[in-house]
């Protein structure tokens, strides 16, 4: 079975590991969500999500993007083989529903996984 949590060390953090994903990740997209992705050294995937304060100036509505997407990524990250440092960054002006940032999430990740 699969473990659907996703802890602290699957969230992608720190300057310098975040640096080189912006550098040297490939670039994806699908729907309301772009991606930047590249190879770990890890046997697990790290995520970070973001939600431009330029479309939603109000952080409540960015927070619940953020746990939107979170939420979409954590039920399919079986998808996913691991090994993967991977940033999602929400593109829309509008909050959609979960049930769409779900399939565009799952799209990403059988992208990702292609590579």
């Amino acid at each position: 079975m699969m473990d659907a949590r996703l802890p602290k060390s699957e969230r992608l953090c720190g300057f310098s590991e975040v640096a080189a994903l912006m550098e040297r990740g490939e670039r994806s997209g699908a729907g309301c969500l772009r991606c930047r992705f590249m190879p770990n050294s890890l046997d697990y995937n790290r995520i970070l999500v973001s939600v431009p304060k330029r479309f939603f100036k109000r952080a409540v509505k960015r927070n619940l993007l953020k746990r939107r997407i979170r939420e979409a990524y954590r039920l399919r990250k079986g998808l996913l083989s691991p090994g993967f440092d991977i940033m999602m960054v929400y593109s829309s002006r509008e909050i959609l529903p979960f049930e769409t940032i779900s399939a565009d999430v799952e799209t990403l990740l059988g992208r990702i996984g292609e590579q």
